[in-house]
């Protein structure tokens, strides 16, 4: 995977779709728009199926289910969108039970993938399993609008960005730079909001 020299240009152009519409997926979610998932959608599943070819089971399940949540996170803004109650906000206790509820069960989930799939565990797997879970209560957080889902993205990016280069996965490695980058300016941006929303009078 993202080897251009020996990779069939099909799949080379499919990292280049799952490259642009990941791209796309941060900028919408910054300018909270609900394309973030449909974009998502196409980008995570691309990169599932590029994961699967290149026989990184655990990655590739945890793609999988970047699928599945952004389906539920499209349901969810639509839905909140009809209701006009779609405002950025700080998670409450709930959130944060829910959000550390996912972060525990990620770290077993995808800790068990790899024992399925028979893959040894090295060093460089426990940074991707908690970056993995640090993702997964991220897209909760987004998926209601938390502001806290850009500090998640944030602290989970600077896990993975020197994990892909270690790996040689190049490609993936800019990609999280420019993920990293936008979702710095969309914490600063959510935050104005959010301020805005806050000090508004009711």
């Amino acid at each position: 995977m993202l080897n251009f020299v020996s990779n069939p240009i099909f799949d080379i152009t499919l990292e280049a779709l799952a490259f642009i519409f990941g791209i796309l997926s941060v900028w919408y979610a910054r300018k909270e728009d609900i394309k973030v998932y449909p974009t998502g959608i196409i980008a995570t599943a691309i990169t599932t199926y590029l994961l699967y070819k290149a026989a990184y089971y655990g990655d590739m399940l945890v793609n999988a289910y970047f699928t599945i949540m952004s389906i539920y996170g499209w349901l969810v803004w639509n839905r909140k969108h009809q209701q006009q109650t779609n405002n950025i906000a700080k998670a409450n206790q709930r959130d944060l039970y829910i959000a550390l509820l996912l972060f525990v069960l990620t770290l077993f989930f995808v800790r068990t993938a790899y024992h399925l799939f028979n893959t040894a565990l090295a060093t460089e797997n426990y940074f991707d399993i908690l970056a993995s879970a640090i993702f997964f209560s991220a897209m909760y957080f987004m998926a209601h609008k938390r502001i806290e889902n850009w500090q998640l993205w944030i602290v989970g990016n600077f896990i993975v960005i020197p994990l892909y280069f270690y790996r040689e996965l190049y490609f993936l490695g800019v990609q999280y730079i420019i993920f990293n980058y936008l979702a710095i300016r969309a914490y600063y941006e959510w935050k104005q909001k959010l301020t805005k929303i806050t000090n508004s009078p009711a």
